[in-house]
C-alpha cells in the first residue's frame, strides 16, 4: 500500500550493490503480483461488467511488469534465469507422464 504522506518514502539513500539491486527487483516482482492479486479480486466482487473489464485489463498489464521485471532479473543474473528454466523443464517433463511420477 502506497504511503502517500512522505513523498521520500521510495528514495534510497544509497548506490544499491548486485544482490541488493536483484534483491529489490524480486520485491518489485512481489508488489506487481501483490496487485494483481488485488484487481482481480476486486472485479470478482462486482457484477459490473465496465469495471469487471478495466480491471481485468490492469491486471494484465501488471502480468506484463512481471514478465518485464523477470527478464531484467535474468538478464542482471544469468543463474536465476537457470534455475527458473530448470522448473519449467521439471514440469514439463512431469506434465508428459500426467503427473504420475514424484517429483525430485
Amino acid at each position: 500500500m502506497a504511503l502517500l504522506g512522505d513523498p521520500f518514502v521510495a528514495n534510497v539513500t544509497k548506490q544499491l550493490s548486485q544482490q541488493e539491486l536483484l534483491q529489490a527487483i524480486r520485491i518489485d516482482i512481489a508488489g506487481e503480483v501483490e496487485a494483481i492479486i488485488g484487481y482481480e479480486a476486486h472485479a470478482m466482487a462486482t457484477s459490473d461488467e465496465r469495471v469487471k473489464k478495466i480491471l481485468t485489463h490492469i491486471a494484465d498489464e501488471e502480468r506484463r511488469h512481471v514478465g518485464e521485471l523477470q527478464q531484467l532479473l535474468h538478464m542482471l543474473n544469468p543463474h536465476e534465469q537457470q534455475m527458473f528454466d530448470q522448473g519449467q523443464q521439471k514440469i514439463m517433463q512431469q506434465q508428459s507422464q500426467d503427473f504420475s511420477q514424484p517429483m525430485q
